[in-house]
């Protein structure tokens, strides 16, 4: 009798032990690890299913491991600001990203982080920077509209993303860098800096639920063999690009002419690390540098990528978007275009592009609701992992353990009822509306560019960007998708298309 209560009771802890109310079954010894793997290549949309369910989800991936993921807009703030300083970027998040990011912005908590958000903030709010940037996105949106009215490429099939990642990483490489590296040149250049860069950002997302990085990294064999060529690359052209630049400044000394100052971010950078409060090495700017990089160029392409998906596959959307560009040309007369010369097409196009600067492109309400209602439902940051520095209770009661890992979802966010209502899964501009004005939400609802002390230095410089290329791109041409075509995301720290964005494109009049 006493033997059967013993089992009794082992069955009873074990039966315990792989129910959660809350989350995926958790097995001894194998955590959720199993169900984890499994659906690797669909999780947001794994999320999504828990998360209809209760609004926070706790997965144990691994034995001693906690993962708690929240989509409630109370639950965020608390951790995005109420209690900030108990959800730092954490250990454990740092060294997975630490070979990509080193010590930038958005690798680093405490002191080094403040100092770098007050240095970096102070950078994003000069009209200098603003303006060059401007320059720069209508110059490459320009380049990108050039390539599409080739008759090579008219009703062809195209990758879009491609493009647009093309687009997105020399427009950041100037603004970032001063540099032309010329990936959105007519023949489309391979380049090794893009690619090993698309590579590392891959691999060092894998390691999130690859309980062997450690030991691949410590072998140098497999991906981590593949992540460490990779860095290579990636820090050779940095580090040469530093050099350069640094001597370009020395040369430029004494000389104060308006086109001898850069407005780089870079070059900003240098010019800030001559402080020696500043302590800033050639390493320290290499890690500001790629951090912008990764922040201003795969989050913009994806989320133009994203916006073209949902415009194209939405005819309604199309058309109010069409004819809010179309009221932008009046007053003004664009060169004639007959339908087949190409030098008339192309100076019709710039002349529109002269038109759009940061005082027009903010009166584009229509516009700016259908890029917030793409990063609503495809935002660009998909999860964001928060370590936990104390034992803490979230506002739904939920008890989160030091040393645990607190993300909050926007992709799952944005897909909740209880967020935003019946009509959640739906695209709809028009519910950041009223009366023809753009009305913004709580950053703790739409969590796109995060919220709290850490939200998006670069949230209007990005909106900048997506709107420049947007505004060219959907008044002079339409998209159809190409038959077949699968669109679907890639797991990695960027809500990418896995099998890019294939589609045909024709003129617009």
């Amino acid at each position: 009798m006493e033997k059967q209560g013993n089992l009794s009771t082992t069955t009873t802890i074990i039966v315990l032990f792989c129910m959660n109310t809350k989350g995926p079954k958790t097995w001894p010894f194998l955590g959720a690890a199993l169900e984890q793997l499994m659906n690797y290549e669909r999780m947001h949309d794994w999320l999504v299913k828990y998360f209809s369910e209760s609004r926070t989800v706790v997965v144990v991936p691994m034995p001693f491991t906690t993962y708690t993921y929240i989509a409630d807009p109370a639950n965020v703030e608390h951790v995005l600001k109420t209690n900030f300083n108990n959800y730092p970027k954490g250990e454990v998040y740092h060294s997975y990203m630490e070979v990509l990011l080193g010590e930038g912005i958005f690798n680093v908590d405490g002191e080094l982080w403040r100092k770098q958000r007050k240095t970096a903030s102070f950078e994003f709010a000069s009209k200098n920077l603003r303006d060059f940037s401007t320059v720069v996105f209508r110059e490459y949106s320009l380049k990108l509209s050039s390539i599409l009215s080739q008759p090579s490429y008219i009703n062809k099939d195209i990758d879009m993303q491609e493009l647009l990642m093309r687009m997105t990483l020399d427009s950041i490489c100037k603004v970032g860098f001063g540099v032309e590296i010329g990936t959105l040149a007519p023949d489309l250049p391979d380049n090794c800096f893009a690619r090993a860069f698309d590579t590392a950002n891959i691999i060092v997302t894998l390691r999130f639920i690859d309980p062997l990085w450690k030991i691949k990294k410590f072998f140098n064999m497999g991906s981590e063999s593949v992540l460490d060529q990779s860095i290579k690359t990636i820090d050779d052209f940095t580090y040469s690009v530093i050099k350069k630049r640094k001597a370009e400044i020395d040369e430029a000394k004494g000389i104060n002419k308006d086109d001898k100052i850069k407005h780089d971010i870079l070059s900003r950078f240098i010019e800030l690390g001559k402080d020696p409060e500043n302590n800033m090495n050639d390493k320290s700017l290499r890690d500001v540098v790629l951090n912008f990089v990764i922040a201003g160029r795969d989050t913009t392409a994806t989320t133009l990528t994203w916006a073209i998906y949902m415009i194209m596959t939405h005819e309604d959307v199309a058309e109010k978007l069409y004819s809010e560009l179309k009221k932008l040309e009046e007053g003004v007369t664009l060169n004639m275009y007959d339908g087949k010369d190409q030098e008339s097409f192309d100076q019709r196009v710039e002349k529109f592009a002269g038109l759009l600067n940061y005082d027009s492109l903010g009166k584009l309400s229509y516009l700016h609701a259908v890029i917030t209602e793409t990063l609503r439902l495809y935002p660009a940051v998909p999860q964001d992992p928060k370590g936990i520095l104390e034992d803490d209770i979230l506002p739904d009661g939920t008890k989160v353990k030091a040393g645990g890992m607190v993300t909050y979802v926007p992709y799952s966010m944005g897909r909740m009822e209880y967020n935003w209502g019946p009509d959640a899964a739906l695209f709809k501009p028009e519910r950041w509306l009223k009366d023809g004005i753009f009305q913004n939400a709580s950053p703790f609802k739409f969590t796109a560019f995060q919220a709290g002390p850490r939200i998006c230095l670069g949230k209007d410089s990005a909106y900048l960007q997506m709107k420049m290329a947007l505004a060219i791109l959907c008044r002079f041409y339409q998209f159809k998708l190409v038959p077949g075509h699968r669109v679907k995301y890639r797991m990695m720290t960027i809500l990418s298309m896995e099998q890019g964005l294939n589609l045909t494109v024709s003129k617009r009049i």
